[in-house]
C-alpha cells in the first residue's frame, strides 16, 4: 500500500513538473521573435499546441508522398522505349522488361522526393507568408488527370510527360495571375453548384477506380473481352495483357491489401489521427519479406536491385530525371489548350474551395466570408504549383487533411511551418519511401475516394436540372476514364437544360417589352387626340 502511495506521488510529481516546464517553453516562444511573428497571444495559442497540430496534420496528409509518386509514376515519367533491354519493341512499355521496371524505379525515387519538397516550400511558405495552419502537397485530381488522361499509362497517351509538367507550369502562371488580379473567388461561383459537387464526387470514384485495379491498387479490377472490366485479383495474370488466367479472387497481395483497407477504415471510425498511413504501414511491412508471396522484392533482377537500395534505408536521392523536364514545344496543339483549360477548371474549383473551407473550420471567417492572410493564401499555393511542375509533379493544393491540425488547436503559421519541417525529415528516408507496394498504396485511394463522395449528400437530387449534369458528370470519369469528359458533360448537359429557363425569360421580357410600347403608344395616342381637340 505504502509502495502503491509512493509511486502515485512520484508519477503526480513528475506530471507536475512537465506541465511546469511545458508552460515555461510556451511563455518563452509566445515573448520570442517567434511568438510576436506567429501572433500565437492573439490568436490565443502556443508553441506545443502548435506542435500537436502539426504532428496530427502530417500523420494525417504523408500519405501523399507515396501515393502520389506512384500515380505519376505510372506515366512512366521521362522513361522511354530506349530504356528497354534489347531485344525490346515498341510495345516493350507496357510490357515486363527489366531495362524499363529499372528506369521506372528511379523515377518513383524523384518523385518521392519531388512531392516531399512541393510539400516543404507550400507548407513552409503558407505558414510564413500568410501565417495560417495550412499544409500543402501535390494534390490528389491533377495527379490522376495528369497521369491517366495526359501522358497515359507508362507514356502511351496523347502528350508526353514533359509537355504535361509544362501545361501545369502555364496553369500555375494563370493560377497565380487571377490570385494577383483578386478573380479567383469569382470564376469558382460562375460554375454551376451541381456540377462543382459532381466534380468532386467524379474524381474520387476515378481515383477509387484507379485504386482497385492492378497497376496502381490491390488488382481486384480487371480486363474482360465481352464486359470490358471484371471482378479479377487472380493468382495467375497474363504478364502482357494483364488478363486473369485462373484463380480470381485467389490473389494474396489483394487480401493483404484488403487487411490495409479494414485497418484504415477501423482509424477513421475511431477518428484516429495517421488512420491512412497505419493501413499502407502494415500492408508495406509484410511487403517487404523477401521469398514470400506477397513480397515486393521478388527474385528477378529487378526485385534484387530494389531490395539492394531498400536496404540503405536512410539515404538523400537526388532528383535526376523529373526535375526541369518542361517542354513547350506541342503548344501549337489543340490537345494541350483544352487540357489546361481542364486542370485550370478542376484547380479553380478544388483548391479554393477546400482552402475556403479549411478557413470556416478553423474559425477565421468573419461577417463578409474573408479571413487575414486570404490574398497571399491564394498567392502561395498558385506559386506552389510552379515549384511543382518544376520538380516534376501535378498542381499543388492545401490539403482537406490540414483539418486535423485546426481540430487539434493550430491557429498560426507555425503550424504549417513545423509541417514543412516533418516533411523535410522525409527526405532522409527516400529508399523505404520508394519501396512502397501498389498494394499497399490501392486502398488508401479508395477511402481518397470515400472522402471524396461526401459532397453527394448537397446536391438537390429532387431538382432534375441539377440532378442530370451532376450524376452525368460523377459517372463518365470513371466510365470514360477521363476527368475532362465528366466536366465537359456536366456543364454541356446544364446549359442544355437551361435553354428552357433562358427562352422563358426572353419571351417573358419581349412580352413586358411589347407591352411597355403599347402602353407608351397609347399615351402619346391619347395626348395627340387632346391636342386636336
Amino acid at each position: 500500500m505504502g509502495r502503491d502511495l509512493s509511486q502515485t506521488s512520484k508519477l503526480r510529481a513528475f506530471t507536475n513538473s512537465f506541465s511546469h516546464m511545458e508552460k515555461a517553453l510556451n511563455e518563452a516562444v509566445s515573448k520570442s521573435f517567434l511568438g510576436s511573428y506567429f501572433k500565437l497571444e492573439q490568436r490565443k495559442s502556443c508553441f506545443t499546441r502548435e506542435l500537436r497540430a502539426a504532428i496530427a496534420t502530417f500523420l494525417t496528409m504523408a500519405y501523399i508522398i507515396t501515393v502520389n509518386a506512384t500515380i505519376i509514376g505510372a506515366s512512366g515519367g521521362t522513361c522511354s522505349v530506349a530504356d528497354c533491354s534489347s531485344p525490346a519493341g515498341p510495345d516493350c512499355r507496357v510490357k515486363p522488361n527489366v531495362g524499363y521496371e529499372s528506369c521506372l524505379a528511379k523515377t518513383k525515387s524523384d518523385l518521392v522526393v519531388a512531392t516531399a519538397v512541393s510539400a516543404l516550400v507550400g507548407s513552409v511558405a503558407m505558414g510564413l507568408l500568410a501565417n495560417l495552419p495550412l499544409g500543402l502537397a501535390p494534390a490528389m485530381g491533377p495527379n490522376a488527370y495528369l497521369t491517366f488522361n495526359l501522358v497515359g499509362f507508362h507514356g502511351t497517351g496523347s502528350m508526353s510527360y514533359q509537355t504535361a509538367l509544362a501545361v501545369v507550369l502555364v496553369e500555375g502562371c494563370a493560377f497565380l495571375f487571377i490570385s494577383a488580379v483578386g478573380l479567383r473567388g469569382k470564376l469558382a461561383k460562375l460554375i454551376p453548384h451541381s456540377v462543382r459537387l459532381g466534380c468532386a464526387a467524379g474524381i474520387g470514384l476515378f481515383i477509387a477506380f484507379t485504386g482497385l485495379q492492378s497497376s496502381l491498387g490491390v488488382g481486384l479490377i480487371g480486363p474482360d473481352p465481352s464486359n470490358l472490366v471484371t471482378i479479377t485479383a487472380c493468382k495467375i495474370v497474363d504478364p502482357e495483357t494483364g488478363a486473369c488466367l485462373g484463380g480470381k479472387l485467389q490473389s494474396p497481395k489483394f487480401w493483404l491489401g484488403m487487411v490495409g483497407l479494414l485497418i484504415t477504415s477501423y482509424g477513421l471510425m475511431k477518428n484516429i489521427k495517421g488512420s491512412m498511413i497505419y493501413g499502407i504501414v502494415f500492408v508495406t511491412l509484410v511487403s517487404w519479406f523477401r521469398h514470400t508471396e506477397v513480397t515486393y522484392f521478388p527474385d528477378t533482377p529487378v526485385g534484387d536491385e530494389s531490395y539492394e537500395y531498400f536496404k540503405q534505408v536512410v539515404g538523400f536521392h537526388k532528383i535526376e530525371s523529373t526535375a526541369g523536364m518542361i517542354r513547350f514545344s506541342d503548344f501549337n496543339e489543340k490537345g494541350v489548350w483544352v487540357a489546361l483549360a481542364t486542370l485550370f477548371y478542376v484547380d479553380v474549383l478544388a483548391i479554393t474551395g477546400t482552402m475556403y473551407t479549411m478557413a470556416e473550420i478553423g474559425g477565421f471567417l468573419d461577417e463578409k466570408g474573408h479571413f487575414e492572410g486570404e490574398y497571399v493564401a491564394y498567392m502561395v499555393d498558385a506559386g506552389s504549383t510552379i515549384v511543382g511542375s518544376a520538380l516534376g509533379v501535378s498542381s499543388t493544393a492545401t490539403f482537406v487533411e490540414s483539418s486535423a491540425g485546426l481540430r487539434e488547436g493550430g491557429r498560426t503559421g507555425l503550424t504549417a511551418v513545423l509541417v514543412g519541417f516533418f516533411f523535410f525529415l522525409s527526405l532522409f528516408f527516400t529508399p523505404l519511401l520508394s519501396s512502397v507496394p501498389p498494394w499497399a498504396i490501392g486502398p488508401s485511394l479508395v477511402m481518397v475516394g470515400v472522402m471524396m463522395m461526401k459532397v453527394v449528400k448537397d446536391i438537390d437530387w429532387n431538382n432534375t436540372k441539377d440532378a442530370v449534369p451532376a450524376f452525368a458528370t460523377m459517372l463518365l470519369m470513371p466510365l470514360t476514364y477521363s476527368i475532362a469528359n465528366g466536366i465537359i458533360a456536366g456543364i454541356g448537359l446544364y446549359i442544355a437544360l437551361s435553354l428552357y429557363d433562358y427562352a422563358a425569360s426572353i419571351v417573358h421580357w419581349l412580352r413586358k417589352m411589347r407591352r411597355m410600347v403599347a402602353k407608351e403608344q397609347n399615351q402619346v395616342s391619347a395626348t395627340a387626340a387632346v391636342e386636336i381637340v
